[in-house]
């Protein structure tokens, strides 16, 4: 993979471009997309962002985003078109081709420079240009970068620095996190200054819940979650018949896996979720515990030191059963 600077020649003229994202977008996804979109035709481009899933009721506000990203799932043909009449493509918070889902295999079989923006770990040899730093707080704050290495500071717009700041405040867990660096404040400072109204944003996300979806939060912590003292860990478990109850949308589930993190003695959660074609698991941790290295030796997973995900072919019951045996072989402190 080369430098992404070198990509620079390649957008000096007015391109076709596609952005992607990883299935099941979540605010760092869909916030790095729609900033990448803004500044590509602030510059004359033609830019098509398209995500292989339904996107979170909570991010529909996001300046262009209901105009202009494709779900491939409602319109896989007209996203297929994109693809190939794309002269670049840019895939922003993943690394490997599988996270998309449902593009898996046109990425691969893709001829057009492919260029990688992503924080998570061990990127697969796939892309032509790219940048990969884990120790960033989000793909946000490099699409940021990138902006500014591209000496377009100037060009950043309201509508953009609104989707830049959720990508930051999200994946920073509202700036707690440690990745939140002085360089993330900063970053912060200066969309204040270009006119971002940050608290309009925080009202956006975290405070338009529907009623169903606090219930569901009640009935979470009272009946789905369990606490191992021992192993200094948490866990909620959610079947399908749990999801049915509460009428369970897209982006409702987004978060709880952090709610054991707030008891004082747990260092380790894990949300375990049954789907319709697999089990999805969600990890973070406190402290030194790399969730990220565990989801990979037991959860085909992977993603951040402490915040990671992964999953299971195995039935929900029998990936339960075999988290909690492995609980033993793992202390975190």
């Amino acid at each position: 993979m080369l430098p992404i600077q070198d990509v620079l020649p390649l957008l000096q003229t007015p391109r076709r471009i596609f952005i992607t994202t990883h299935h099941k977008p979540d605010g760092d996804a869909i916030g790095s997309i729609m900033a990448l979109y803004h500044y590509l035709t602030a510059k004359g481009h033609k830019a098509t962002p398209v995500i292989t899933s339904e996107m979170p009721d909570f991010l529909t506000w996001m300046p262009g985003a209901e105009d202009h990203i494709i779900n491939y799932e409602a319109e896989s043909k007209k996203a297929e078109a994109a693809l190939n009449d794309a002269e670049i493509i840019f895939g922003l918070d993943f690394n490997d081709f599988s996270r998309t889902k449902h593009l898996e295999q046109q990425l691969a079989n893709a001829s057009q420079p492919k260029v990688l923006i992503d924080h998570h770990l061990f990127p697969k040899p796939v892309w032509d240009y790219g940048i990969s730093i884990p120790d960033k707080s989000s793909t946000c704050e490099m699409v940021y970068d990138f902006i500014n290495l591209c000496e377009d500071n100037a060009l950043i717009s309201v509508p953009m620095a609104e989707c830049l700041y959720t990508g930051v405040m999200t994946d920073t867990g509202s700036f707690r996190f440690p990745v939140t660096t002085s360089a993330v404040h900063l970053m912060v400072a200066d969309l204040i200054s270009k006119g971002l109204e940050h608290s309009h944003i925080h009202e956006k996300v975290y405070d338009s819940w529907s009623i169903k979806r606090m219930q569901f939060l009640g009935y979470v912590l009272l009946e789905k979650m369990e606490i191992f003292p021992k192993y200094n860990a948490g866990l909620i478990c959610l079947t399908r018949k749990d999801l049915k109850l509460f009428e369970v949308t897209t982006g409702d589930t987004e978060g709880l896996v952090n709610y054991p993190l707030s008891i004082g003695s747990v260092r380790f959660a894990t949300l375990i979720t049954e789907r319709s074609d697999e089990v999805k698991l969600s990890f973070r941790s406190k402290g030194d515990f790399d969730v990220s290295d565990f989801a990979r030796k037991h959860f085909n997973g992977g993603g951040h030191f402490n915040a990671s995900g992964g999953r299971s072919t195995s039935s929900f019951l029998d990936t339960v059963s075999y988290f909690k045996q492995i609980l033993s072989d793992i202390h975190p402190r």
